[in-house]
């Protein structure tokens, strides 16, 4: 991405109470999530109309399903499909070393704040990411999340093809940046058709059939790496 760095326009309170509700929403479902839905609408209620709208709708889903039923469709739709890992630096640098030094600055960032990750999460996971930026430090936050814009954006897209309800969560997180810049679409699209480097494991591009069928509805058994949740 080149050019200024472009600012939040929401008020530093709404981007907070987009960020942490996201984050809540997008991790594994289980009673606590349940147990913070009506907390959660009432948040939403305190940002833009359509902001709050994308939340809902995943409350809304949320509060009409089975917990065993969400928790099965949550491994289904995040732990079998690349297009839908929550990983930001695999959409960059797929399994290579520079993947590696990625997730070394994401460290560096937080411990800058203070903020001492516990070794069994990540620190790319996109659930960590937007609690940092929540609650610890709005402005390194949103510089650590307008680096990996365009796999924010793939996910987002991803999400919406499958129709996931999931879906709803990525969008209010999207919403909170400008608008994509001419530079910016043409990453997102680079990144669709070509998929993260391969310089060490050789993993196909998002455009073959593998992410075809995965979009389709068959899972894909993959690699990934589960640190949150179960």
């Amino acid at each position: 991405m080149t050019g200024r760095r472009p600012k939040p326009t929401l008020r530093p309170e709404q981007l907070t109470v987009v960020w942490q509700s996201a984050s809540l929403l997008l991790d594994y479902p289980d009673e606590g999530t349940l147990a913070r839905a009506e907390l959660l609408r009432s948040a939403a209620g305190r940002v833009p109309t359509a902001i709050g709208d994308s939340l809902r709708s995943f409350l809304d889903h949320l509060e009409s399903t089975p917990l065993p039923q969400l928790q099965a469709d949550y491994v289904e739709t995040f732990d079998s499909r690349r297009r839908c890992n929550l990983f930001l630096t695999y959409f960059a640098h797929g399994d290579t070393r520079k993947r590696g030094m990625a997730l070394l600055r994401f460290k560096q960032t937080y411990l800058a704040s203070g903020f001492e990750l516990d070794e069994a999460e990540l620190p790319d996971h996109l659930c960590v990411v937007l609690e940092y930026a929540a609650t610890v430090d709005r402005r390194l936050g949103w510089e650590l999340l307008l680096d990996h814009r365009a796999g924010l954006e793939l996910l987002r897209l991803a999400l919406l093809e499958q129709e996931s309800p999931w879906a709803g969560a990525v969008t209010a997180v999207s919403a909170t940046f400008p608008l994509l810049r001419g530079d910016e679409r043409d990453a997102v699209r680079a990144l669709a058709a070509e998929g993260p480097p391969a310089e060490e494991v050789g993993l196909t591009p998002y455009g073959t059939p593998v992410f075809d069928a995965a979009l389709a509805g068959a899972a894909v058994d993959l690699p990934m790496p589960r640190v949150r949740g179960v």
